[in-house]
């Protein structure tokens, strides 16, 4: 048995842990340095959220976690929920059948939000949610905003499907088509 949970684990969490980026590549502090303008701030949100969205998910987790520390039984309920959402909606490949009938992912995800939601309002760590949440977005924007972005296309680009399109390796680019439409 404990061989079965123990490799449910490591699958269930192999692909949500390989979008991780190195903690010390998410930490670099010369990397850190004040946008020059709305746009490029809104830019680094966008590209350092869509780069690091795994570590941001590592750091709302552990800033929820510790909201809710002294509420062992609710901090429970909430890790049996997170067994469940990684059971049922993100390592599931297959339909999810119920009393005959298959379950839309979209119902997973519903019945998932509506027991969590039910766990917080039940164990009265509503308000501790709010705050660490709001804590852990406001963390995660700050380090968004100022955490720059120029490392972040080679890292792309090297662990891209396409990234024999768009290396430079291979020929010169900027030589003239040969052949007609």
């Amino acid at each position: 048995m404990s061989q079965f949970v123990s490799s449910f684990f490591k699958e269930t969490a192999k692909p949500l842990t390989s979008g991780r980026r190195p903690w010390s590549v998410f930490l670099d502090l010369t990397l850190l340095n004040i946008p020059f303008s709305i746009h490029d701030t809104t830019t680094r949100i966008t590209q350092n959220v869509l780069h690091f969205s795994v570590n941001y998910s590592i750091i709302l987790l552990i800033i929820l976690s510790l909201s809710i520390l002294n509420h062992p039984l609710v901090l429970i309920a909430l890790f049996i929920t997170l067994i469940a959402w990684l059971s049922l909606y993100f390592s599931r490949e297959e339909p999810l059948w119920f009393l005959g009938y298959q379950v839309s992912d979209w119902m997973v995800l519903v019945v998932l939000f509506v027991v969590d939601f039910l766990v917080v309002i039940w164990g009265g760590v509503f308000q501790n949610v709010v705050v660490g949440g709001g804590i852990a977005v406001v963390l995660m924007l700050l380090h968004a905003a100022l955490r720059s972005t120029d490392d972040l296309v080679a890292d792309d680009i090297e662990t891209s499907p396409y990234a024999n399109l768009l290396s430079d390796d291979d020929g010169d680019y900027n030589a003239p088509p040969t052949g007609g439409l």
